[in-house]
């Protein structure tokens, strides 16, 4: 009788969603400014933003839902940069247009979300590699291995999904580059393959339907999107690299890597487990 009042006294161990003090602190100033920018929106009328803005908000409680319903916990640094990470795109990114105005900000998230992709996919192959009920056993090089692929696929699938928003809905996710020198194979009129360097390029003309000439005033080539996608790619890989290594360290040490433990979601047994990780976290920063 008593084991079971104690297991039903357990089961009602509860962890509000995030618990510990430092990642609810930054998820109410986030919230507040999310908020702040989703009023002025209101009233300047532009209600698109006000879908992003609610966009946001969902997105933001995702991690502390799942956390919850999953049993999973996760560290509060990589809360804080999921947190983080969701409002410089679409708050700062989308509405207020720093994928335009600030140098490099498109790059800096991709490179972000490598990483993160990196640590979700070796927290999941890693679940189950210490299950008892799969058969296989990994090792850590095959993990990091994994990890990497799998952050570079969703990379991939990410870069698809804005190829075909930018072809379908006439959207321009795939930002363009000014570039002052192409090579081509298409201006061959040998039609041999030889590669056609144009050098020194200026200015883009555009001969309409109707025979006038516009001049973009560009001050060289206008790239489609391929620059922009290969160098998220590319940035992307960066990330997954790092945390590859750094996974592949944490795993080599048995739990030991410090920097690899703040970002990798791990399973527990029990709400009670949860708590005491929070209580844990909170006492590490005081």
């Amino acid at each position: 009788m008593g084991k079971e009042k104690k297991a039903k006294k357990e089961k009602k161990v509860k962890v509000a969603p995030y618990a510990n003090k430092r990642t609810l602190t930054v998820y109410l100033v986030l919230r507040a400014l999310v908020i702040a920018v989703m009023v002025r929106a209101f009233f300047r009328g532009a209600y698109e933003n006000m879908f992003m803005c609610g966009l946001t908000l969902v997105l933001m409680i995702l991690p502390s839902i799942l956390t919850k319903k999953l049993k999973i916990y996760l560290p509060s640094a990589l809360e804080i940069v999921i947190l983080c990470f969701i409002f410089a795109a679409e708050i700062l990114g989308e509405i207020s247009s720093f994928y335009i105005n600030v140098p490099h900000w498109d790059t800096m998230l991709h490179t972000i979300n490598g990483f993160l992709c990196a640590a979700v996919g070796f927290a999941l192959v890693d679940l189950f590699n210490r299950d008892e009920r799969f058969t296989f056993k990994l090792s850590p090089l095959f993990l990091a291995v994994v990890a990497f692929c799998f952050s570079m696929t969703i990379g991939v699938l990410w870069e698809f999904f804005e190829f075909s928003a930018d072809h379908f809905f006439a959207t321009d996710m795939q930002k363009d580059t000014i570039v002052r020198q192409i090579n081509t194979v298409e201006l061959d009129e040998t039609r041999t393959n030889k590669v056609v360097k144009i050098k020194n390029i200026d200015d883009v003309i555009i001969v309409h339907s109707d025979g006038t000439e516009e001049s973009l005033g560009l001050g060289g080539y206008l790239d489609i999107g391929i620059i922009d996608t290969m160098k998220d790619l590319f940035v992307n890989f960066i990330g997954a690299v790092v945390f590859s290594i750094l996974g592949f360290i944490y795993v080599k040490t048995r739990g030991k890597g410090k920097i690899a433990s703040s970002f990798i979601p791990r399973v527990e047994m029990n709400d009670r487990s949860l708590g005491e990780e929070e209580k844990k976290e909170d006492n590490q920063e005081n």
